[in-house]
């Protein structure tokens, strides 16, 4: 009898164990903080500026965590979902506009012969496919390599509310995907977005390609758009709105396009980009008809010197064009080149040192540098930031 008790104990736990190894959440997150200084920020009037040193929260990563789960419902589909949650390490201050989890929050389905159809608050393919490829890699330089004012949306300062979104599975290094993000109002062509992308890897070869579009519109009423970036804004916030708010129109327009090759150690990669703003006041531009493009050109390489210590240099020109204002009122287009260089050094798996220094030009008639993440637009068409930090996941 007691052997058959035992049979009978160890046959309950193998099945529990069975049944817990059929679905998982895990808690996992990044914390990123350092020390950074730019020069020249403006400090009062326009024309005057001044150093700024800072503890600063998520310099190459956004500091974050969240809960990732997966449940397997038999005939190889699955259950899954994703909170995850935006803050400053420096005050505890939630991030993206105070959402609980403003950077990702899906659940969906996903099969293990074609597929994962998930909806909620998600990345775009620009995100997806593109930024993979550019210095704006999680495993590169991240935020403070972004373009100027993040005008093609690789460095995610949109994310899509209200989205659904399908990501094929990986068919020989072919993968492809697309999300919808509805307005969630009356007006259904209002508030929306959508994007489309493809990457392919085959050993030392990448390749990548996507397209996002923004409808917004300065009428909009409703606090559910898709791309509204704080809850707490004007209506007139609910246009697109990449680079934080600092440019808004009625419609974005974004193509990009990358290539990369590794030689070892060594990886090279070149990324193109181009954006439309149309109908923005951005630059003194009339939002009736005033629309500005910009073209963006990025060569970035990366190098592994040593197991735990990696180097990366990047160049970024953008090329700007403004239609509707008269060229005598600012004396030329904008444009900017941008240098990012980056050290890394791993301390363990999990936990890393950093160093970076960047550095901006700007050309044109009163036009500023303008360098993402660096606390302050510059009064002067230089501008000089560095930083050096910590990050550990968990």
């Amino acid at each position: 009898m007691r052997k058959i008790s035992i049979a009978v104990a160890g046959c309950a736990a193998f099945a529990a164990s069975a049944a817990n190894a059929q679905s998982s959440v895990t808690l996992y997150g990044l914390i990123d903080a350092g020390i950074a200084y730019t020069n020249n920020v403006q400090n009062g009037a326009p024309s005057h500026g001044s150093s700024r040193v800072a503890l600063a929260s998520g310099n190459i990563s956004g500091s974050r965590f969240g809960l990732r789960g997966s449940e397997d419902l038999g005939g190889g589909l699955h259950a899954v979902f994703v909170l995850e949650n935006g803050f400053n390490v420096n005050n505890g201050a939630l991030g993206q506009g105070g959402r609980m989890f403003g950077r990702q929050a899906y659940v969906g389905l996903s099969t293990d012969q074609y597929g994962t159809l998930t909806m909620g608050r998600q990345y775009d393919s620009m995100v997806d496919y593109v930024a993979p490829l550019s210095g704006t890699a999680g495993s590169f330089g991240d935020a403070g390599f972004a373009h100027v004012y993040d005008n093609d949306n690789l460095q995610h300062t949109v994310r899509l509310s209200n989205s659904v979104k399908f990501t094929s599975n990986d068919y020989a290094g072919f993968k492809f995907g697309g999300v919808y993000a509805f307005s969630n109002s009356t007006s259904f062509a209002v508030d929306r977005a959508y994007s489309a992308g493809a990457s392919y890897n085959n050993g030392p070869l990448r390749l990548a390609a996507a397209y996002l579009q923004i409808n917004g519109s300065a009428a909009a009423s409703t606090p559910a758009g898709a791309v509204n970036q704080n809850v707490a804004a004007d209506p007139s916030e609910f246009k697109s709105t990449a680079g934080g708010g600092n440019l808004t129109a009625d419609v974005q327009r974004t193509v990009g396009a990358g290539i990369g090759y590794t030689f070892g150690p060594a990886s090279v990669n070149f990324v193109y980009t181009h954006s439309q703003y149309q109908d923005t006041s951005a630059f003194g531009l009339t939002a009736s008809n005033g629309s500005v493009h910009f073209d963006n050109y990025e060569l970035n390489v990366k190098y592994a010197l040593t197991p735990a210590l990696s180097l990366g240099l990047m160049d970024t020109f953008t090329d700007g064009h403004l239609n509707g204002v008269s060229k005598s009122n600012i004396g030329s287009d904008p444009k900017w080149n941008q240098v990012n260089a980056i050290a890394r050094y791993s301390l363990s798996k999990r936990t890393e040192l950093y160093a970076e220094a960047m550095y901006q030009h700007a050309i044109g008639n009163k036009n500023t540098a303008v360098m993402y993440n660096a606390g302050g637009n510059s009064a002067t068409s230089n501008q000089v930031m560095g930083a050096v930090g910590m990050l550990t996941r968990f």
